[in-house]
């Protein structure tokens, strides 16, 4: 098997050891995305909705990277930190995604990277 490292300027940089998204076998594996301000690297301060517009535009960057959308998304994983969120990271989620329904996990953590209240990651099907 070979594998490729994706990366985008529109995403923050990797904060470890750990690439934004890997391609491998047709598919693009992403690196979660947390609430990170790629031009400052620094956590955009806010709530779990302002953190979740961040996420889901730094998500969509690195999706982007290999010419896909929403559409081709077959799988995500949502990580809270407190499932009292979970509405609100919900709308936005549904909203950014539009009509594309890919399967999904939800969990509740007891901590995130850098504090964070929510990280999300995909596996999509590239076009």
């Amino acid at each position: 098997m070979t594998s490729k490292i994706v990366h985008t300027e529109h995403a923050p940089a990797a904060i470890g050891p750990y690439s934004q998204g890997i391609v491998a076998n047709g598919f693009l594996f992403t690196a979660g995305q947390i609430a990170l301000d790629p031009a400052t690297g620094q956590v955009v301060q806010g709530n779990v909705g302002v953190q979740t517009e961040r996420v889901m535009t730094n998500l969509a960057a690195v999706i982007a990277t290999v010419g896909a959308t929403w559409k081709d998304v077959v799988k995500t994983t949502v990580f809270l930190q407190d499932m009292g969120d979970f509405p609100v990271v919900n709308e936005i989620y549904g909203r950014t995604l539009g009509d594309a329904r890919p399967a999904r996990s939800t969990v509740q953590v007891s901590a995130l990277p850098r504090g964070v209240l929510v990280e999300i990651e995909a596996v999509v099907a590239i076009p």
